[in-house]
């Protein structure tokens, strides 16, 4: 049996947010340097740690990562991604939120960019979230 068995890799849940402002752009952030698959785009989030919610993992990503606040209630469940990598198998839930208190700012180091949906192709992202970009034009 292969050590990539797709039915033997651990299932890492990580939670996403498609940030919508006001003129209709979705925010995504770039991953710095040093981190797995450095330069790629992609929506703000993060791990879902035991015991955590998605929701409340995005509210705590969010602070830590944009410096931006949110509640549960601003975040409306949209489509999900499931993709596996050679390490682990990707379960990702993906919200759309209109509503947050602050300014984005990059905490950690990442680049931000508002970017239209039609566009968003431009922008390479990991193979996990290729598939929402369409998901996201047609909703916007």
């Amino acid at each position: 049996m292969p050590a990539t068995d797709p039915d033997k890799l651990p299932v890492l849940l990580v939670a996403a947010v498609a940030l919508v402002d006001a003129d209709g752009r979705v925010l995504l952030a770039q991953r710095p340097e040093g981190k797995e698959m450095a330069g790629l785009w992609e929506f703000p989030g993060g791990k879902v740690d035991p015991g955590e919610t998605p929701e409340a993992a995005l509210i705590r990503e969010l602070v830590e990562e944009l410096g931006i606040d949110t509640v549960e209630s601003c975040l409306a469940p949209f489509t999900f991604a499931s993709h596996t990598y050679e390490r682990f198998h990707l379960l990702m839930p993906l919200y759309v939120c209109r509503v947050w208190k602050g300014q984005a700012v990059p905490r950690e180091g990442q680049a931000l960019k508002w970017v239209r949906p039609e566009a968003m192709r431009e922008y390479p992202m990991p193979p996990a979230d290729v598939p929402l970009i369409a998901m996201l034009r047609d909703l916007l």
